[in-house]
């Protein structure tokens, strides 16, 4: 009994010393719920989580990139990779908005949490990581775009506050859930969001309280549509186009037929421009990369806002604030705009933190993070448990890459796993795996009748050479392929049921 009461006294201590840290003092009902629930607030490194995620945004198109085109203003995403740490090496599971939306709030693969695609509501059971946040004592807000479940803008489980939109929502005067009222609005989808995340922040949340905000702006999401303030901003500027653009026979000697099929079918540039007859139209290339860079430096203005916010009511200190897109996005690499195929620009995406104190201004994080590490990460950071994984709603595939942010060297990962499922909607990309390693990559393609993919990144960055006819490098390639289908197995990746068609299909392809 003694000893129980001394450990209890002990926990308040730490405790209390972790609360006056923050500089906040919280009720007597805030303070038992942080003793008994599921938090350990004297293992915590940081009191409050903010998290940023756009939509389409890829890995390079900001400022601070050598990559980015030198006419793209992002200061305030630049501004956090200055003041904290670009994790230069972050990817995504699966390169489309649901699945990897539902990767980010679970934690696990698309073969565990089954949204395959962006026409299907999320499986009954689901957990989401701010649900243990909620238990544990924290105020959870989501603002801003949900997309799983496409017509269902209803609040989901784990957050006290929802701010949302039915499906991939409007650019403009968009209508938004508050907690159960929908209400319109008039002006730019993205200006309004931050106005709601802000608002909350200010007057809503309990300041007795540690915050989690989920911010996913519907920004840079195709079409691009920036706001009016910005349109034309860039126009007539030069582009960089790449060099795996040109329909040659250098750039498709080597590709899988349906890469070069793809080019002139939907998410393909060829077939931009299209006729009348067509029923299809997509934007000249051009306009849409302007477009494009329009919007996020749009988006990066609003990622500006909060920031201030958070500087100008003193929470930045105790603040760790991330920013990262949900999936990468073609611009021209390989005839493409779009996502879902196993290439860098596709399944790359930005990923920034900062927390001041606990991250290093300015460094630089290279080992490779993935979306299904975000939850273990902000749990960890927040001193909340990570759940046993004893059930399939539990079970997280993700790693913390918090102490990567605090500039340790733990024992990490040497590869990562991508899946895709064709899609009925979008039939130009076949269903895929792939298996990533610091300098290979090896991708198996299913159900065409074609041949698979194996690239040097290291001589090959761009992925114009593929290795998999090579005899050199069949050994390679087998262990790979064999490594890849072991790892599928026992996680239960080649099991996921075919999925009934929905939606509406873009299926139009030009002949070339």
């Amino acid at each position: 009994m003694c000893l129980a009461i001394e450990g209890l006294f002990h926990k308040l201590s730490l405790t209390m010393a972790n609360l006056f840290r923050g500089k906040k003092l919280l009720c007597a009902s805030s303070l038992l719920a942080l003793l008994f629930c599921n938090i350990s607030t004297a293992t915590a490194t940081v009191e409050n989580v903010v998290f940023i995620l756009s939509d389409d945004h890829r890995f390079d198109l900001m400022g601070f990139m050598e990559e980015a085109p030198e006419w793209l203003e992002t200061p305030n995403l630049d501004r956090l990779a200055r003041e904290g740490a670009h994790l230069k090496n972050a990817f995504v599971t699966t390169s489309l908005c649901s699945p990897s939306r539902a990767s980010v709030l679970t934690g696990q693969y698309m073969h565990r949490h089954r949204v395959v695609d962006n026409q299907r509501a999320v499986p009954e059971g689901t957990i989401f990581f701010p649900s243990y946040l909620q238990d544990a004592g924290i105020q959870t807000a989501f603002v801003g775009k949900w997309h799983m479940g496409h017509d269902d803008d209803s609040r989901r489980s784990g957050f006290d506050h929802w701010v949302s939109f039915v499906g991939q929502g409007k650019y403009f005067n968009p209508t938004l859930n508050i907690n159960g009222e929908r209400k319109d609005f008039e002006g730019y989808n993205a200006d309004i969001l931050t106005d709601q995340a802000v608002d909350w922040l200010e007057s809503e949340k309990d300041d007795d309280k540690p915050f989690f905000l989920y911010l996913a702006y519907k920004a840079v999401h195709y079409p691009f549509q920036p706001p009016e303030r910005h349109a034309g901003r860039y126009h007539g500027k030069p582009i960089p186009y790449p060099e795996t653009m040109a329909n040659t026979e250098r750039n498709y000697r080597t590709a899988p037929r349906w890469v070069r099929e793809r080019r002139f079918s939907i998410h393909g540039i060829d077939h931009m421009e299209t006729g009348a007859f067509d029923n299809d139209p997509v934007p000249d290339f051009d306009d849409l990369y302007w477009d494009f860079c329009e919007a996020v430096h749009g988006l990066d203005e609003n990622v500006g806002r909060v920031l201030d916010y958070l500087d100008e009511a003193g929470l930045a200190e105790n603040t760790l604030v991330m920013y990262m897109g949900d999936n990468g996005f073609h611009l021209g690499e390989h005839g493409f705009y779009d996502k879902r195929d196993a290439y860098e620009p596709s399944i790359r995406v930005p990923l920034l933190a900062r927390a001041p104190g606990l991250i290093e201004a300015g460094s630089v994080v290279t080992p490779m993070v993935q979306n299904i590490d975000i939850a273990s990460t902000i749990m960890e950071a927040m001193g909340v448990s990570i759940p046993d994984g004893q059930s399939r709603a539990r079970r997280m595939d993700g790693m913390s890459f918090l102490p990567l942010l605090k500039g340790e060297k733990p024992e990490w990962r040497d590869h990562i796993l991508y899946e895709y499922h064709w899609e009925w909607n979008f039939p130009a990309t076949p269903t895929l795996f792939a298996i990533r390693t610091d300098r290979y990559k090896y991708v198996y393609h299913h159900g065409v009748w074609d041949i698979d993919a194996f690239y040097d990144l290291e001589t090959d960055p761009i992925e114009r050479h593929n290795l998999i006819q090579v005899p050199a490098y069949q050994a390679q390639i087998k262990s790979l392929r064999d490594q890849l289908f072991a790892e599928l197995d026992a996680s239960g990746a080649l099991e996921v049921p075919y999925r009934r068609p929905a939606g509406e299909r873009l299926d139009q392809r030009k002949l070339d």
